[in-house]
């Protein structure tokens, strides 16, 4: 029975949210260039299960480019209204349009001659009329089963309020760099700054050998690292080649003498590199589609100055 009702449930909601497309008209367009034009701050507002909601939209609204913050309407009525300021846009989220405490902020909203956005089910409500732009989040029923809980409704507002995000983002010509400096922490944060030299290893960790030495001592240079892999140099110290385990394994099968032959004869010629600038989310895409543990860091004069470890990416969270 749980079951039949969550997928009853489901159902509603994602009818919920596919009618809003039906329901998109010129008001949209309209609210997105009322907010790219505001010089302030957008202002969030809602009560109950809208406000919560609205606190969501305004977080995402300042992730991805538009400053804004939520102010709660009680609050506002006494003394937070302060914080709005001429040149802000009040985005306010009233299932009826009839909310009680938003229609009591809006004289102080008028007399501020601040633009107002509306996100109702009701486009015919005290608070549309009002309103500069109204977006229209009307549902055919609530998925609770009396049809009184918000829950359709706060998932529609939900949904449009992502709608209007990215569209200010796509407005704003808001890029990857824009939200790597407002998300320098956590996983987003490392997978747009975090770069090959941040994570790679260097010096005595950067396991080197001459191109003239034998196997068995590239095997000890391998070892002392941990990394199963070593880059050859040759007399300028540039890479010449590269060698792993998994060489040292398929080179076994076929020649017993391999430990004495020079590292220079069994090789990978002119391997895969990555510098030190680029992103490290380019190192896991490279190891990833050629199946590799690790790869050789280079110079722009092509000498191998680190090594990108899977394992280190792991840590990382970025792999």
């Amino acid at each position: 029975m749980s079951m039949e009702e969550a997928k009853r449930v489901l159902g509603i909601e994602s009818e919920a949210v596919s009618n809003l497309i039906d329901q998109l008209d010129e008001n949209f367009p309209k609210a997105v260039d009322l907010i790219n034009e505001c010089k302030g701050r957008v202002i969030v507002t809602g009560m109950g299960k809208s406000g919560l909601v609205g606190r969501k939209i305004a977080s995402t609204l300042s992730s991805t480019g538009t400053s804004a913050f939520f102010l709660h309407p009680v609050e506002g009525m006494h003394g937070d209204m302060g914080m709005v300021m001429k040149g802000d846009i009040i985005l306010a989220l009233s299932y009826s349009g009839e909310t009680e405490e938003l229609k009591k902020i809006l004289p102080l909203v008028k007399r501020l001659g601040v633009r107002l956005v509306t996100l109702t089910g009701n486009p015919d409500s005290s608070l549309a009329k009002e309103s500069d732009a109204v977006l229209n989040v009307k549902v055919k029923r609530e998925a609770c089963p009396f049809n009184l809980a918000p829950t359709a409704s706060t998932t529609a507002m939900l949904a449009l309020g992502d709608a209007l995000a990215i569209a200010l983002l796509d407005k704003k010509g808001f890029k990857e760099e824009d939200f790597a400096a407002i998300h320098p922490a956590g996983v987003i944060g490392k997978r747009l700054l975090l770069r090959v030299e941040d994570v790679m290893r260097k010096g005595k960790e950067n396991p080197l050998i001459d191109e003239d030495k034998r196997v068995k001592e590239a095997l000890l240079v391998m070892t002392s690292t941990r990394l199963g892999a070593v880059s050859v140099v040759d007399k300028e110290g540039r890479l010449v080649g590269f060698f792993t385990d998994g060489d040292l394994r398929r080179h076994l099968q076929k020649d017993k003498d391999l430990l004495e032959k020079r590292i220079s004869s069994v090789m990978t010629k002119k391997p895969t590199t990555i510098t030190k600038k680029k992103l490290a989310t380019e190192a896991v895409r490279i190891l990833q589609e050629k199946k590799f543990d690790n790869i050789p860091v280079v110079d722009e004069d092509k000498r191998p100055i680190g090594i990108v470890d899977e394992r280190d990416l792991l840590k990382e969270g970025i792999a």
